[in-house]
């Protein structure tokens, strides 16, 4: 498996268990998802701040943005300010990049329903 291809299921696999989380309501089981999802987040930033990185650097800048703002973001989530939605979509778009797809998902589980955005708030 490419390092892609890997960043890819991971990414897949952490926000199927951030949408169930948020789909259950339960605290813990959230909080549990964001702590996964800020890990890979958290990961994905130290690789793009290394001089090494053989991204763009504006590529890597977007990156570690984008990193920032989960952090942010997820404090929020986790304070009741915000849902989860934004992280769901973020994490979306990066499955979508990373899949060379820029229309569509890698699979249907991914992708957010829309049934089920009027409940995407967890307080």
């Amino acid at each position: 498996m490419t390092g892609r291809a890997t960043e890819l299921k991971l990414f897949s696999q952490t926000t199927a268990r951030l949408r169930a989380a948020q789909k259950s309501g339960r605290f813990a089981e959230i909080a549990e998802a964001l702590f996964q999802n800020r890990r890979v987040w958290t990961h994905l930033a130290a690789e793009v701040a290394d001089s090494a990185n053989e991204l763009p650097s504006t590529l890597r800048a977007q990156i570690f943005y984008l990193a920032e703002f989960t952090e942010h973001h997820t404090r929020a989530v986790l304070k009741g300010e915000a849902d989860v939605a934004a992280l769901l979509d973020i994490n979306t778009a990066v499955m979508r990049g990373l899949s060379g797809n820029s229309g569509a998902a890698p699979d249907a589980a991914s992708q957010p329903q829309p049934a089920d955005r009027g409940r995407e708030t967890v307080r």
